[in-house]
Formats: C-alpha cells, structure tokens, sequence
C-alpha cells in the first residue's frame, strides 16, 4: 500500500487541529485536571473498510507525545459492527481534544473506501478496474486518493501535471481531437501517455484514427460502450493497444453492466465526492 507522504499527513494535522481548538479547549480544560490519563477505544459502529488509523494516531500524538494507539487492524482491513478497531492511551485532554479530528478523519476516509471497496465488488470477475477521478475535496486530494486504493480501487491522474487529458472543453477550442491531439504531440514528449474524452462512436473512430493511448467512452449507453468496444477491438493490434475507460452516470445499480460491455477502466466521481462517512466513535474509559 502506497502511504500519503510524511509531510502532507503533518500539515493537515496542524491545520485541523487549529481549526478545532483555536486558543484552546475551554470545556476540557475547564473539567479535566492536568495530569490525568485516560484510555480510550475507538468502535465501528458500522461494518466499514479501514482507511486513516494511522493518521488519527498522529492526531493523539500531535498534542500528547507519549499517546499510544494499538490495533490489530490496518487500513484497507474490513471490520465489522461493534469491533473494537484500536485502543488509545494518552493524557485526557489530548484524548479528548483530540477526539473530533481524529474520529472525522476516520470517519471520511473510511467512507470512500467503504463505497469503493462495494464497487469493486460489483465489477468482480469482469476484468474492469474501478478509477477515482480529481472530483476531491481541495487540499485533501492525496488523503481521499490513498483510501480509494484501500477501498481497492485505483487512482486515476493525480493533477494536471501528470497526464494528458483531451476533454470536451478542449477538442471545442482546438478544433477536434485530431487537432488537439497533434498540438500535445508537438510540446510533449512520446512517454507522455494521450487519453480522449468521447461522448459518440465519430468521436471515438477519430481518436483510433490518433492513435491515443486511452479513450474514455463519457456519458454513453451500455448499447454505445458496446459498438464503441467492439469498434476499438477491432483496431487493437501490437503497435495500438488502446485501453478503454467508461466514465458518466455510473452507480452500483449499473456498475457491473458497464464492466461486461468489455472496458477496462471504470472511473467513478463518486467515490471521492459522495461517499458518505461511516460511523465511528471513540469510548473513553
């Protein structure tokens, strides 16, 4: 599992945190003497996929440098309603000052790999891959990427630095995908994969006819994926392996019928802009 880098996990630490306690936690303080310790479990109260235990550790250690979280769990782990997901033992108002972030960081990032863990069940045996797209929360892009691939699914490009993408927006003011595609060939490198946004088969033939490396079937009909696959099929030979992306209107209800129509990729906006956090609570003892 690929983990978020040392110093984005640092920077939103701090930053929550400071959004949370501001010039301080006037209820805690006001209760909690200064020495106490406490202990804590944090419990699924819902069957969900893990994503975001190691950052919620560091949120206890953020402002108790001695707090200790142990579990026998790790994200990506499916974990059932009622378990006990970790134990937390630090001074109590760290425990308790820190509760909110933690469990709210928990809790979102369970919930994309929660959802997309179901997707990636749907489309078992089928081949496709389910895809996160850049639909993220700002600033949070690599914390919502990591838990989709604790979910089980992939990432799509992380930026506009990383990838060509020839949306519609684009074939509109480069004049068509043949012009647009030849402007990027004539500034970028040949390692710089080419993917095509098409919404009808002309489109599609025209990005064959380009010899782009990917080509995403938007906002089609299963009827259309299934011509436009076939007609992509066809063409596929070792000099043009062009892989086929289906993106648009996809839902659990529809997912599997999309993966049988023969694509590879399956990109989901979903998963990052609608997954609904699961529930999480910390129990302090």
């Amino acid at each position: 599992m690929i983990e978020i880098p040392p110093h984005l996990i640092h920077n939103l630490i701090k930053r929550a945190l400071a959004e949370d306690i501001g010039h301080g936690d006037i209820t805690t303080t006001s209760i909690v003497p200064e020495e106490k310790t406490s202990e804590g479990k944090i419990i699924a109260k819902e069957g969900l996929v893990l994503c975001g235990l190691y950052i919620a550790e560091g949120v206890f250690r953020a402002l108790d440098r001695d707090a200790t979280v142990s579990s026998h769990f790790k994200d990506g782990d499916t974990i059932r309603k009622g378990e006990i997901i970790a134990g937390v033992s630090c001074n109590t108002k760290a425990l308790l000052t820190g509760e909110r972030t933690a469990l709210n960081i928990m809790q979102r990032l369970s919930g994309i790999a929660t959802l997309t863990s179901r997707f990636v069940e749907q489309v078992k045996g089928t081949g496709a891959r389910i895809v996160d797209t850049r639909k993220t929360t700002p600033m949070l892009r690599a914390f919502e990427k990591y838990a989709v691939r604790c979910g089980g699914g992939l990432n799509h490009r992380f930026g506009l630095y990383d990838a060509v993408l020839i949306k519609d927006n684009h074939i509109v003011v480069a004049g068509g995908i043949t012009s647009a595609v030849r402007r990027v060939r004539e500034i970028l490198p040949h390692t710089v994969k080419i993917e095509v946004e098409t919404k009808k088969l002309d489109e599609v033939k025209e990005a064959v006819e380009a010899k782009v490396d990917i080509i995403m079937l938007d906002n089609m009909g299963i009827d259309e994926i299934k011509k436009a696959v076939s007609f992509i099929r066809s063409t596929r030979n070792s000099q043009l392996a062009i892989l086929i992306e289906a993106s648009g209107n996809i839902n659990l209800d529809n997912v599997r019928d999309v993966a049988l129509a023969g694509v590879d990729l399956i990109s989901v906006g979903a998963l990052t802009h609608s997954a609904p956090a699961v529930d999480i609570s910390l129990e302090v003892s």
